[in-house]
């Protein structure tokens, strides 16, 4: 049985190491060693992406428990003050990654398979997630450890395309003579400004969680304070609701960018920096029937199921392995990124208490069904 300084303390661990993505060896060793010789884990080993795979039990369900062990740069002090622990990852996420730990190692061995997976880089590229879909994992069910909130559910994530478009005037002039030659960031801007506004008259009458978002995040162009640009760059990062698939979206922004580049007379190339699906889970499965239970059982409230405008690693999973797939987690989604990042100790706590819950009833509920 874990008790609560154990808890406490094993997040506070993790907490004291600086993990932003790519730099996550310390902690998937920590894990690693917990695993084998305190939490009663058969095997644990960490892959070639620097993922820490640890498995316990046999038998059906097979569930996985997913979380991330990287997080968003910048240290924030750790200390525990006024019932809550403070840190970078404290609730991003680093609490539902050690709240599910924890869970799992007081699941009993035969009452089916627990993977539990502390995954690289979701906060960058989702390597470590991707490396699981690449290596096929053969599992019946996932929960993504991220801060929902400890009665909220997540079931929906938007997918994502991430665009950098490059447009080149083929010719630059001296400053003080810009009638010369066009100017790359000026016609830039105009593939941008049709995007923006044909995404935002298209879905303008949809609730946030329906519609298609795009933000311009980044812009470079010139060479020089005194030269007028040939070329320039822009990245865009685009939200697509279940109702839409990447390409349909894509190919609806290419249709623009060929449609300005013929008028304007300028040259367009762009690149795919992203390219993820938009997932939702079933929410009649024995999953999210689990968790919902698990919540009521808990917290004595029924959790809401909430449709989130981000994107997450449930995605990739979810629409790769065509699994009931959720992403649940106590913390507060707020605090996630800030600088003064924290989790609410009693929340963390009650977390792994839900997990425990969750995955008594999927195995009693998923063996139910198979008689």
């Amino acid at each position: 049985m874990v008790s609560v300084n154990y808890a406490i303390e094993l997040l506070k661990k993790s907490l004291d190491l600086y993990t932003p993505s790519r730099s996550e060896g310390q902690l998937a060793n920590l894990l690693k060693d917990k695993c084998i010789n305190e939490l009663g884990f058969e095997q644990a080993h960490i892959d070639s992406v620097g993922n820490i795979i640890a498995t316990k039990g046999r038998g059906y369900p097979r569930i996985l428990l997913c979380g991330h062990m990287d997080t968003v740069p910048n240290k924030v002090p750790v200390r525990i003050e006024n019932g809550f622990l403070y840190g970078r990852g404290a609730s991003d996420a680093k609490a539902p990654l050690i709240s599910m730990l924890l869970a799992a190692s007081e699941f009993p061995k035969q009452n089916g398979t627990i993977i539990f997976a502390g995954v690289v880089d979701e906060e960058g590229n989702a390597t470590g997630s991707k490396h699981l879909v690449k290596n096929n994992l053969d599992v019946d069910y996932a929960i993504f450890g991220e801060p929902s909130g400890i009665e909220n559910i997540t079931i929906s994530y938007k997918g994502r395309l991430a665009i950098k478009l490059t447009c080149d005037v083929l010719e630059s002039a001296h400053a003080s003579a810009p009638w010369l030659a066009k100017n790359s960031i000026e016609e830039v801007f105009n593939f941008w400004h049709a995007i923006k506004t044909t995404i935002n008259n298209n879905y303008e009458k949809e609730k946030k969680s329906n519609s298609v978002s795009c933000c311009l995040t980044e812009i470079s162009g010139g060479s020089s304070h005194n030269v007028t640009p040939q070329k320039s760059k822009i990245t865009m990062d685009i939200r697509i609701p279940t109702s839409q698939t990447c390409q349909q979206v894509l190919d609806s922004i290419n249709d623009i960018i060929l449609k300005i580049s013929k008028e304007k007379g300028v040259k367009t190339n762009f690149i795919i920096e992203d390219f993820t699906e938009p997932f939702e889970a079933d929410f009649s499965s024995p999953l999210v029937r689990s968790l919902v239970l698990s919540v009521l059982d808990v917290c004595k409230k029924r959790p809401m199921l909430l449709r989130k405008t981000g994107t997450g690693d449930m995605n990739i999973i979810g629409n790769a392995f065509k699994i009931p797939v959720v992403t649940y987690g106590p913390g507060d989604p707020h605090s996630s990124h800030s600088i003064n990042e924290h989790i609410r100790i009693e929340e963390y706590l009650l977390g792994i208490e839900v997990f425990k819950r969750s995955l008594f009833h999927m195995s009693r509920i998923h063996n139910t069904q198979k008689k």
